[in-house]
């Protein structure tokens, strides 16, 4: 018990730092401009280094877990030998969303597009907050790793949102963004999800974090730091070797 009541407080705090991200971004002027901010760059490229070092090696893990535990369940078949499919399908799901959202803007839809991203990234932060624990379980060093790599993603998907909707994300985005989090983590505490949700869950992650770091860093209007964004995905790279 002492040592759940410990990871409870600790990932709690990650989860509440997570949260203050989200407060506290547009205060930081310089990674607003154009070009972009070397230490935003450098956020996209950790965010990058995660997903290929850490989290797609661990998918093949996952993959061996999922197949345990439908294996009961046989009409369950396609997917029990497809995690990576499910990655992908995590990243056309944000790509269809990211559509959408440019066709609203277009058509004038300002508002619309506001709530649909909106909405997207609400249900990946909660994913992320219940992440919290499950890191917390692989090891310290797993969940500081997690924790960090996903603050810094934040800074990189805050950029996007706070440049094309500055006053609806002020007033209404980063609040939505930031209790996402919190529910998310709260969550994790009292719901045990079936085996076979969590890789699933954590493949859609992927697929997501892969294309919101790609969408906001090779758009030519960004003019990112290659150099920088090289740099953030080869030392973090070679960070997550600790784990």
């Amino acid at each position: 018990m002492e040592g759940w009541t410990t990871t409870a407080w600790v990932t709690g705090i990650l989860a509440f730092i997570l949260a203050g991200i989200h407060q506290e971004a547009g205060r930081i002027r310089v990674l607003d401009v154009v070009p972009r901010s070397r230490w935003l760059s450098a956020a996209g490229g950790i965010s990058t280094a995660y997903v290929f070092v850490h989290i797609l090696p661990e998918m093949g893990v996952s993959q061996r877990q999922l197949t345990q535990a439908l294996a009961e369940q046989r009409w369950f078949a396609v997917v029990e030998h497809h995690i990576f499919f499910i990655a992908l399908l995590g990243l056309v799901s944000f790509y269809g969303l990211e559509r959408a959202a440019r066709r609203s803007l277009r058509e004038g839809d300002g508002a619309g597009v506001f709530w649909l991203h909106l909405g997207s990234f609400a249900v990946y932060n909660v994913v992320i907050g219940f992440f919290l624990l499950d890191r917390a379980q692989r090891g310290w060093i797993a969940l500081v790793l997690f924790a960090f790599a996903m603050g810094v993603h934040f800074f990189v998907n805050d950029a996007g949102l706070r440049h094309h909707f500055p006053r609806l994300y002020q007033r209404f985005g980063r609040w939505i963004l930031s209790a996402a989090i919190l529910v998310g983590w709260a969550a994790s505490l009292f719901v045990d999800l079936h085996p076979a949700a969590i890789p699933v869950l954590f493949a859609l992650l992927a697929g997501g974090i892969i294309l919101n770091v790609l969408k906001e860093e090779l758009p030519d209007e960004r003019e990112s730091r290659f150099w920088a964004f090289a740099a953030g995905a080869i030392f973090y790279g070679l960070l997550l070797q600790l784990d």
